[in-house]
């Protein structure tokens, strides 16, 4: 897969990865979960830079000049 997260994107879920998991540690085990799930896909997506919803809908936020 092409990279298609660009800086600010990643910068932004990396910021709500550090949310859920403070959400975490406040809200009840069940909802807990789902946050850390949650936290895990956007630290994942953030640090490869690429994200299958933005291939499905054919978007990117990525610089012009700084694909690959």
């Amino acid at each position: 897969m092409n990279k298609n997260v660009g800086k600010t994107d990643m910068i932004v879920r990396l910021v709500l990865a550090a949310l859920a998991v403070i959400l975490y540690f406040v809200v009840n085990k069940g909802l807990g979960i789902i946050l850390i799930i949650l936290a895990i896909i956007l630290v994942v997506t953030a640090l490869t830079r690429t994200c299958p919803i933005w291939y499905i809908f054919r978007a990117d936020t990525l610089d012009k000049e700084k694909k690959e």
